[in-house]
């Protein structure tokens, strides 16, 4: 059984980076997809970025492309969410997400079978 913790949320102020982490335990990512959503208040979650361990590749939501990456800490066998030029629409609860979802489907949260339990992200105008 696999579990995931995220780490590096916080209050910054607008044009801040900040960069979250999600590692595993119980488990490796190896063979799986590892995905970062997020849910601001009142919102539905959404899909923000993923990144396939094994093959590398990357998805990014548009609102995010341009800001934000996502990348492997291979020494501490984690995922890392680099997030620049934060706005306050970025403030959300981010969490970290495992599963094996075809490419089309890497945004569909039902395909994820292990999820974290969240960190908060604040960004202040």
């Amino acid at each position: 059984q696999m579990q995931l913790a995220e780490s590096g949320g916080g209050l910054v102020q607008a044009g801040d980076s900040l960069t979250l982490s999600c590692r595993a335990s119980g488990s490796t990512f190896a063979g799986y997809t590892v995905a970062w959503f997020r849910q601001a208040p009142g919102k539905e979650r959404e899909f923000v970025a993923g990144l396939r361990w094994s093959g590398g590749n990357i998805w990014r939501a548009d609102s995010v492309k341009a800001r934000f990456s996502i990348s492997k800490d291979i020494a501490n066998g984690a995922i890392r969410l680099q997030m620049y030029s934060l706005r306050p629409e970025d403030t959300a609860i981010y969490y970290c997400a495992v599963g094996r979802p075809i490419a089309s489907a890497v945004a569909t949260q039902g395909m994820y079978y292990y999820w974290g339990q969240g960190t908060q992200v604040t960004v202040s105008s």
